[in-house]
Parts: structure tokens; sequence; C-alpha cells
């Protein structure tokens, strides 16, 4: 007998994740009801949901408090076609043993692919060029802050999921790597020719530096004013992680006096800013509306990674992408 399972999330973000090929591959090893269930419809299913084994969803699945777990009490697995799962997990949700599977490995490649790219473009200084040449109608030949991709230094602020493919991928460049990472395991990062340092170092010493922070306690606000002023001439912040991880309005004091650096900022403490907010009129600072995840066809990739998952699951196997309580708290 295949285990009942159900749709959670908005049709349009079900859509998103879940295409043909992934519903026909989840319906061959579930019972699953489909529409997608919104989550204002859930309490007025209630008997069709004492059976639920399974729940497929991705972005806006609803916290699993007590009401919740009510409703479904003998859900014994989630499948989270998304990333970071600690908007949705809970003490009871721990306590009462419901296992967790997120996507979030799938979701960290189109994230490092854009880190990779922005640093490129960083490298080159195209942002700030190319604003330049829409101000000036001419071309400069003013390169003198360029660093250029070769014998320059990039620097991580974490190697966490998204941290190692970026650091991956940098190895295609005649550049040297540093992280900070205080929870980085030193051979990992000697495999990926990255050296371990501070995290001051890591500005000082840089000519990009590339945020991939997960937003914890301890990490809030954890980049400040003295990392920005001690950046090099002409160098780079790029921030694809969360925008709380950066004290913002500490980070616009300096690019205001710094005019020779560049923020490029896919993510805010505010998301969109406020609309009287200096990172929409700061001439070196590039804003993007929180890209760097899955978007488009990219979130087919998502529901991919859950149907080999419940194909495992069914099958009794190890999940691939299991994410254990001690584990969700380093998910970005």
């Amino acid at each position: 007998m295949k285990p009942k399972a159900i749709y959670i999330g908005e049709p349009v973000r079900i859509e998103l994740a879940y295409g043909k090929a992934e519903h026909v591959q989840l319906a061959a090893h579930l019972q699953v009801a489909y529409p997608a269930l919104t989550v204002a419809s859930l309490p007025a299913r209630g008997s069709e949901l004492r059976e639920i084994e399974v729940v497929l969803t991705t972005w806006g699945m609803p916290v699993m408090d007590e009401t919740f777990l009510r409703l479904l009490p003998r859900l014994k697995v989630v499948f989270y076609a998304a990333g970071s799962v600690r908007g949705f997990v809970t003490d009871a949700s721990w306590k009462k043993g419901v296992r967790v599977v997120s996507a979030s490995a799938a979701n960290a490649i189109p994230a490092a692919e854009f880190s990779f790219a922005q640093i490129i473009l960083a490298l080159k200084h195209a942002w700030p060029l190319a604003g330049r040449v829409r101000r000036e109608r001419t071309f400069t030949r003013n390169f003198d802050l360029v660093p250029g991709g070769y014998g320059s230094t990039v620097g991580l602020l974490a190697l966490g999921r998204i941290g190692r493919l970026v650091a991956e991928r940098l190895r295609s460049l005649e550049v040297t790597v540093i992280a900070y990472d205080p929870m980085a395991d030193p051979a990992m990062a000697q495999s990926l020719g990255v050296r371990l340092c501070g995290m001051d170092e890591v500005f000082a010493s840089a000519d990009v530096v590339s945020c991939h922070l997960p937003l914890l306690p301890e990490t809030q606000h954890l980049v400040r004013r003295g990392h920005f002023l001690s950046l090099r001439r002409g160098a780079t912040f790029l921030n694809t992680a969360r925008g709380s991880v950066v004290a913002e309005d500490e980070m616009i004091a300096v690019l205001r006096d710094r005019p020779d650096l560049t923020a490029v900022l896919d993510v805010a403490e505010s998301e969109p800013p406020a609309p009287g907010s200096a990172l929409y009129d700061l001439p070196n600072v590039v804003l993007t509306p929180h890209i760097a995840g899955c978007i488009g066809r990219e979130c087919a990739r998502l529901g991919a990674s859950v149907a080999a998952d419940v194909a495992r699951y069914v099958r009794g196997e190890t999940i691939a992408n299991e994410v254990t309580q001690a584990l969700a708290d380093t998910l970005a």
C-alpha cells in the first residue's frame, strides 16, 4: 500500500517546484491528493487529513505547531522543495518525530552559480564601469582600481553548502581564496584550495568578499562598519545570504564615504527595502530582488530532488537530504 500524501501550499508555488514529470514520479510511490491544499483550507479538511503520512510542500509551508500536528496525527515526514526549514519546524514537530527533508542542496546550486558570476563581474569592476558609461556616455580608460581575474584574492564568509560550491567554482580561476568559518573542517577547506582565516583578515585582504553566512542569533549584524572600512580600495562586497547578517546602516555610511567600494546586494535587512532607503540611490550599490536562489525553470530542480528522496523513503533507504534537528539551525 502506497503511503498517503498531500501537497500543501499556494498552487502557483507548488506548480513552480513540482512539474508534470515530478507529479508522475511522486504518484508512482505515493497516494497523493492533487491539487494542493492551501494553508487556509487545511482546518476544513479535517477527516481526510487523519490518514496522511507524507506532506509535499515548498515556500510557504505552515508552522508545524501543536494545532497543525493535531490536524495530521499520522504525519511521518515532510518533503520541502526549498531551502532552510527553520521557518516551520518546531520543538513540537521534533518531539513528535516528524522527519524533514529539504531540497536545500538543489537550491544551493543556482545561488552558487549566481555568486560565482558576480565574483567574476566584480573582479572586472563590471557594475561600476557600466554605471560610469551610462552616466558619462563615453568609455573610460582608467582601470587603476580594477583587480582582474588573475592573482587577485576572493574572500568567502562561511563554507556551508553554498560557500563550498562557490569555492569549487573558484578553482577554475587563478585567484587566491580565503575564508572565514570557525566551524569549517580545515581538511575540507584545504581540499577546496581555501585558506581559513579570521573575518578581519578576509575584509582587509580580499578584492571581493562574498557573504554566505546563515542567519543565526550569533551572526545577526556580524558584519559591521569596521569591516567595510578595512576593505581594500576598489573592493566589492557581495551578499547573497541574508540581509540581517550585515549592520545595514553602518554599511551604507561607509559606502557613502567610500565611492571606490561597490556593494552587490541580492538581499537586504528588509525586503524590499523601504522606499526611502539609500540602497536605491547610492551609485556604488547594485541591488537585485533576491534572485540568487531558484527562479524560473531552476525551481524544477527542487521538485526533482524531492521526488528522488521520496523514492528512497518508500524503499526504506537512507534519505539523501534529510535534515536533523542539529542540522536545521546551520542551513541558511
